[in-house]
């Protein structure tokens, strides 16, 4: 019996597997997070002084999500294989570098443990298949784009395009549709990366108009074109209104638990990602309840 055999075989191991690789992912993750926009603004650096013809200076070093290797911010110690196991390396060195004593961000086994989870808990709604697959990438995906935006407002196009068209391409197959909700026919997702685009676009250049304000940015266009092609336009409401609660109740709770100003401005990325990932859970549940209770009674 091969591995594949064994994981279709055993829920409880598939969705294990899916907890563990999802751990590791998520190490991986905390990366992208900090270095794309990193890696993105010394690019951009590099363009804006090759258009005016002017020098910048560009470090000696590789800087990737690769090179060089993971150090400590403080005293630049590189972190062993065995610091970077997840979760566990930052509970044994209790939350500090095992060089110099700094504070380690809780944030980091935070991320760690909310992609295993939620990587497990999609295998354990859909069970074993290559749409559960697909599912867990575009919840990476999410993530890394959640916590970019909270840190920079900002949702790279190296993310949001790729997953445009990831959702695209898997719309050939959805003939082969399992009990996950994707892939959706490829005329839905056509439809839903224009209209999730343009739906926004829409509301953008209609809140500058009224008000004189930019009310987001272009990368949430791009975010809800993607999900609209991996979801289908059927479920662009839903993520929205599903994005909007969610957005209501941490923007209450900032207020009443930091006295957050409520001029500030708040990222709406991350709630379009929660949006879409509770829609990618629960959204044809959720949907089919609601137009149950107009159907007709016999």
């Amino acid at each position: 019996m091969s591995v594949f055999d064994l994981l279709a075989a055993s829920p409880g191991l598939f969705i294990g597997t899916c907890l563990v690789l999802g751990l590791l992912v998520g190490s991986f993750l905390n990366v992208v997070i900090y270095r794309l926009p990193i890696i993105l603004e010394r690019q951009w650096q590099q363009e804006c002084a090759e258009l005016h013809d002017t020098e910048v200076a560009v470090p000696t070093e590789p800087f990737n999500l690769v090179f060089p290797r993971s150090a400590c911010p403080s005293c630049k110690a590189p972190i062993t294989a065995l610091q970077n196991v997840p979760i566990l390396s930052w509970l044994m060195l209790r939350g500090r570098c095992a060089a110099c004593g700094i504070r380690i961000s809780a944030r980091y086994p935070l991320i760690e443990a909310l992609t295993g989870v939620l990587s497990a808990a999609i295998a354990w709604k859909f069970g074993y298949g290559w749409q559960t697959a697909a599912a867990i990438v575009l919840t990476w995906f999410l993530i890394a784009l959640t916590f970019i935006d909270i840190d920079t407002q900002f949702l790279p196009d190296t993310l949001t395009l790729p997953l445009v068209w990831m959702g695209l391409l898997l719309s050939l197959w959805a003939s082969e549709a399992a009990p996950a909700p994707l892939p959706v026919d490829m005329r839905s997702s056509i439809i839903g990366a224009i209209a999730g685009y343009l739906s926004l676009w829409s509301v953008y250049h209609l809140f500058r108009l009224i008000t004189g304000k930019e009310g987001m940015g272009y990368g949430d266009f791009k975010l809800f074109a993607a999900l609209g092609a991996w979801l289908g336009w059927q479920m662009l409401l839903p993520i929205m209104l599903f994005a909007a609660t969610v957005g209501a109740v941490v923007g209450i709770g900032l207020i009443a638990l930091r006295g957050r100003n409520r001029a500030t401005p708040i990222a709406f990325g991350p709630f379009l990602a929660a949006g879409g990932w509770l829609v990618l859970m629960f959204g044809h549940e959720v949907v089919t309840g609601y137009l149950g209770m107009f159907a007709p009674r016999p």
